[in-house]
């Protein structure tokens, strides 16, 4: 049977296939054969890097049930049959945030970029103590809880706002291209501009025999707990807010929980 690039994409992308999940073997083990279909040389090899995970996590005001729903997984969509595999996926997540349960006022910071937080202070506000929410965009999402952690913030909420990738930009999926109320954007927060790859070997391969950081001494991996959510989870996060401009003043308490972290 000839293989093209539509049948290969068919495969690998009809399971959620995170680093050690059965879909993730399959996977390999559906590369390894085409490219011995194609007479291309190939192994098994294995690397043991450190991979982040996510076991439990959630995101709310404090002495209220309103914690974020991130019902996103369990959405069946008939104009998708991949959708609703909820069993097989992991819940949203920024890979190589900081484990952590933490409680405190909630500061909203923008895009989270070094000038918002110049615009706060020039407004008297510090976020030092406390748990930011900042929007998608504007940089790369791993500077957001970076910064937020060089001002003293114990723990970084990112939303994706509407009015970037969501109703007002377009249709929404599966209608459109742009993120639903309930789409949550995953992703690493390493501080991969010091160094990429695994961050217990850097500079070199993590094969086996690698040397390796401490956990603790790992300098690329985030310091502070930080979450993803969607703009309907933050609408009532930012409801609660307070103040005369309504952009970056502290309000109520937010429980933020984190745990991850698996080799």
């Amino acid at each position: 049977m000839q293989r093209t690039l539509d049948t290969w994409m068919q495969f690998l992308t009809s399971h959620p296939h995170h680093v050690g999940s059965p879909q993730g073997k399959a996977n390999a083990d559906y590369m390894v054969e085409s490219f011995s279909f194609m007479g291309l040389s190939n192994g098994d090899r294995r690397i043991p890097g450190f991979v982040s995970n996510t076991k439990d996590k959630s995101a709310g005001i404090a002495g209220q049930q309103n914690h974020t729903k991130q019902n996103w997984m369990s959405r069946r969509l008939k104009e998708d049959k991949t959708s609703g595999q909820k069993s097989e996926q992991l819940p949203p997540y920024n890979a190589y945030s900081a484990d952590g349960d933490v409680t405190a006022e909630l500061v909203y910071v923008n895009r989270g970029i070094p000038a918002d937080y110049e615009e706060l202070e020039r407004m008297g506000i510090s976020v030092k103590g406390k748990i930011v929410i900042a929007k998608y965009g504007g940089s790369w999402r791993g500077i957001k809880p970076k910064v937020a952690y060089e001002h003293g913030a114990i723990g970084c909420l990112i939303y994706s706002d509407p009015a970037d990738d969501g109703y007002a930009a377009g249709d929404v999926y599966p209608e459109g291209p742009y993120r639903p109320k309930d789409g949550v954007q995953r992703g690493s927060v390493m501080d991969m501009p010091v160094y990429p790859g695994d961050p217990l070997t850097p500079g070199i391969g993590a094969t086996k025999d690698a040397k390796r950081l401490d956990r603790k001494d790992a300098i690329t991996i985030m310091k502070i707990p930080v979450l993803p959510i969607s703009y309907e989870d933050a609408l009532p996060l930012l409801q609660s807010l307070g103040g005369a401009c309504g952009s970056c003043c502290m309000a109520w308490w937010l429980t933020h929980h984190l745990s991850c972290w698996t080799k």
